[in-house]
């Protein structure tokens, strides 16, 4: 008996379309904040001021987060201590599973109706950043729907078959 292998004993990469475009609008995040992040930190020793650096990049890691929040609860993923979950029976683990899946989709949940409610409030503000005036309101809506993608994803995941 050798040591349990992590690589191995992960499971596959969600699939499907919802993966796939969560994927690509994360991924796209993150390019864009490193991208934006790497030229500001080049003109700042070259002598060149790139305005509203900062703006772009904190609106980049909407997008990213958002996407990476998708993917890793398609992938089931999730930060996990199973210290007392791995002393049950498998029914009783079971059980708890559905239970942290319930709070899980709750706490989302929350997040998803209080970030609407500031969206919706804000929405005829005519809210934007300082320098390059992008608009809060695209960027909370796309929070709140990931949230609440991801409240109803905990909710039928338990059910699910682990893959499908």
């Amino acid at each position: 008996m050798g040591k349990p292998n992590p690589v191995a004993d992960r499971p596959p990469p969600p699939q499907g379309p919802l993966a796939r475009a969560a994927f690509l609008v994360g991924g796209a995040g993150l390019l864009i904040a490193t991208l934006i992040d790497s030229l500001a930190v080049l003109g700042r020793h070259t002598g060149f001021a790139f305005l509203g650096s900062i703006e772009i990049v904190q609106s980049a890691v909407v997008l990213a987060a958002s996407g990476a929040i998708i993917v890793a609860t398609l992938a089931r993923s999730h930060a996990a201590v199973h210290i007392l979950t791995d002393r049950l029976s498998p029914a009783a683990a079971g059980r708890l599973a559905h239970i942290a899946a319930a709070l899980a989709a709750i706490v989302f949940l929350c997040m998803a109706i209080g970030s609407g409610w500031l969206m919706v409030e804000g929405w005829g503000g005519h809210e934007r950043t300082e320098l390059l005036h992008i608009p809060f309101r695209w960027l909370r809506l796309i929070w709140t729907l990931a949230a609440a993608l991801v409240a109803v994803l905990f909710l039928i995941q338990p059910w699910r078959r682990r893959g499908a």
